[in-house]
């Protein structure tokens, strides 16, 4: 019989499964048709519950290897030192870490698991010594009190892998919060290798463009900010000023397996009024503008191919696409508006028209 990894091969396995679950069925038939007032037969039945007791501990023993087989192939192979801070807690040695003044465009890995846990967008320098970032992936990073009964831990959502703490209250970033991760418990991977893919839309306060990107099949998060204009790292007063040539925008994280961008390009259009030009509704102002920022030519083409059909259609098109810029993630308190205050949009109604 050959062995793979410690373990007999599949066709094996199954093979041995089949005859010990025979075996067991047999036995098991013949202590339930033994009468139970003959004494030779309590020794025969003893004896039978024996058998078959060591029969399902040896199959036991083989569907445990083939779990542990299967959950090796899961996760990625750790170095000592990548153990020691992955799965024993550990926390590497301050300014060490190859990703702490790490820039790139993509996401950031687990490196346990492979699971995307932040965007680069959302890395900022805080001069902690690791790698700061003040959001994460949709649900791909749990909160767990410390063990120090202090701070707040930070897990791989899918693996539970440390990854190291988050601290809120510091005011680096309009979020708010600083996710501090170890170097060691992360990969990177570029844009051309990302799982997950972005889309930009503006259709009015961004409050309404959010309801109805979140509640969409596919997509993984969704942000609020600005983008379009000239000012670094705006604030919605400035914004509101009508001096910035910002747009209010949604940044949607999402998974090309379960949705495509030309369904929430549909979506985009099917939820406000894209006739309208610099508002919608009662919101007046180039802020209001609506727009799609196309991230490369693929998105530029199902975008104008989009805006063309409702041309054809009877449609005075005023969404303007154009290429994406910075975007710069709103305050905090603009994040899931109406998932917070349980509303619902005021100028944005789903109408369908595709």
């Amino acid at each position: 019989m050959k062995m793979k990894n410690g373990f007999p091969k599949r066709q094996w396995l199954l093979l041995i499964l089949l005859v010990l679950i025979a075996a067991g069925s047999g036995l098991t038939r013949v202590f339930l048709s033994l009468p139970v007032e003959n004494p030779a037969n309590d020794r025969q039945i003893i004896f039978t519950g024996n058998i078959i007791g060591a029969l399902q501990r040896i199959a036991d023993f083989f569907l445990d290897g083939i779990l542990f087989s299967k959950e090796k192939k899961m996760y990625n192979k750790l170095t000592p030192e990548e153990e020691r801070i992955i799965i024993h807690k550990g926390t590497e040695p301050p300014f060490s870490g190859k990703y702490d003044k790490h820039f790139e465009k993509g996401a950031y890995t687990c490196r346990r698991c492979g699971a995307e846990l932040f965007e680069s967008s959302s890395k900022f320098k805080s001069e902690c010594g690791w790698p700061s970032f003040d959001d994460q992936i949709g649900q791909s990073v749990k909160r767990l009190p410390d063990a120090d009964g202090v701070r707040t831990e930070i897990l791989c959502a899918k693996c539970d892998a440390h990854l190291g703490h988050v601290f809120l209250g510091e005011k680096y970033t309009s979020k708010n919060t600083r996710h501090c991760v170890n170097s060691v418990s992360m990969d990177f991977v570029p844009p051309q290798k990302q799982k997950n893919q972005k889309a930009i839309f503006a259709s009015g306060c961004f409050w309404g463009t959010e309801y109805h990107f979140k509640n969409a099949p596919g997509v993984i998060s969704t942000t609020v900010g600005y983008t379009g204009g000239k000012l670094d790292n705006p604030t919605y007063k400035q914004v509101c000023t009508d001096r910035t040539g910002h747009a209010e925008a949604v940044e949607v994280v999402f998974d090309p397996a379960k949705t495509t961008y030309q369904k929430l390009a549909k979506l985009f259009f099917e939820t406000h009024d894209f006739t309208q030009l610099n508002r919608q509704g009662p919101d007046i102002g180039i802020q209001y503008r609506s727009a799609i920022f196309f991230l490369d030519k693929q998105q530029q083409k199902v975008a104008q191919r989009l805006v063309g059909e409702l041309k054809k259609k009877g449609f005075d098109v005023k969404t303007r696409v154009v290429p994406a810029k910075i975007f710069w993630p709103a305050e905090l308190y603009h994040q899931d508006y109406y998932q917070k205050t349980g509303k619902t949009p005021y100028c944005h109604v789903y109408k369908k028209i595709f």
